[in-house]
């Protein structure tokens, strides 16, 4: 299930970073600061991740906040899948 949607590196480190920071929410730029990865290919990534039903968007009127819209044992199995070799 929602394997496409993992379809970058910058689309993977995202999806870690929820894994290892559980029932966080964060903006595109500290998500961005946390995988080490260019704001610009971070947002078009938490925005594909929002559709594909990943991630859920908490916006305001001056930021957005996205966390995982999956349960930890969803997660951890969608990025075994892709972190095993």
């Amino acid at each position: 299930k929602n394997k496409k949607a993992l379809k970058s590196g910058t689309h993977l480190k995202i999806m870690l970073f929820f894994r290892d920071n559980q029932g966080s929410i964060d903006t595109a730029r500290g998500i961005s600061t946390w995988t080490n990865e260019n704001i610009h290919q971070v947002r078009k990534a938490l925005e594909e991740l929002v559709k594909s039903g990943l991630l859920k968007a908490d916006r305001t009127p001056s930021t957005v906040g996205y966390s995982c819209a999956l349960t930890q044992k969803e997660l951890s199995s969608l990025v075994a899948e892709f972190t095993t070799s």
